[in-house]
């Protein structure tokens, strides 16, 4: 099960990474100011929060069953 949510939160955050990385270039390399670079970089932002948050809720669960003694593995 911890598998899969990790897998889960990897391919978004990955996905939403990459996206924003596109979103930011083309913004910032295009021609006079455009809007799309800090969209781009808010979006790679939240695609770091995302991952760090899901991250965060696997490790907590982790750590949850372990001191309850109530790990699967």
């Amino acid at each position: 099960m911890k598998t899969n949510m990790l897998k889960a939160v990897k391919y978004f955050g990955g996905t939403v990474l990459i996206a924003g990385i596109i979103i930011f270039c083309l913004g910032f390399f295009a021609n006079g100011s455009s809007i799309l670079t800090p969209i781009g970089i808010g979006t790679i932002m939240g695609a770091i929060f995302v991952f760090l948050m899901g991250l965060f809720l696997i490790v907590s669960e982790e750590m949850l069953l372990k001191a309850k003694g109530l790990s699967q593995d």
